[in-house]
């Protein structure tokens, strides 16, 4: 894509933040051992602006981070040419065993699962659904995705 065309469709930063507060799955890629990409979709939370989602603790992609912590993070949406639009995070995924973080994270990520209302983070929810939620967490980490850089664009600019 010619330079002129890019820069036209590049989300602000404003833009950015707007589009990974309003979506809620990410596609995540991990190095295997093999260095193949591993390429799994998640649903996450913002946790102080970052892409945050827990996953299993023995799940490949943990056990890929430990060894190797380059990440890369896809949020993107759209249907038809004119209306697709996304945000790719290059940088490393952070395994943050700290249960309080995974805790506001796995609240909001638990209660979409699940079908309920999504509260904000760090939002109280329902006792008995805090409950189940927190017994599925304890087997989990929370991955925080710490970009060192950012591609964006928004098709609906041209």
């Amino acid at each position: 894509m010619a330079g002129g065309k890019r820069a036209k469709i590049r989300m602000t930063p404003d833009e950015v933040a707007s589009h990974l507060a309003t979506n809620f799955k990410v596609q995540v890629a991990t190095v295997g051992r093999d260095g193949a990409p591993h390429l799994v979709t998640m649903f996450y939370a913002l946790l102080d602006g970052k892409i945050a989602f827990t996953t299993y603790r023995a799940s490949q992609k943990v056990l890929n981070l430990r060894r190797d912590p380059t990440m890369t993070c896809l949020v993107e949406d759209g249907v038809e040419y004119a209306e697709l639009r996304g945000v790719a995070l290059y940088g490393r995924g952070l395994v943050v065993e700290d249960p309080e973080p995974r805790t506001k994270v796995g609240m909001v990520v638990g209660s979409r699962m699940a079908g309920l209302p999504v509260p904000a983070i760090g939002e109280p929810i329902d006792p008995a659904v805090a409950a189940g939620i927190e017994q599925v967490l304890a087997k989990r980490v929370l991955i925080v995705m710490e970009p060192d850089s950012v591609v964006s664009w928004d098709h609906r600019k041209i």
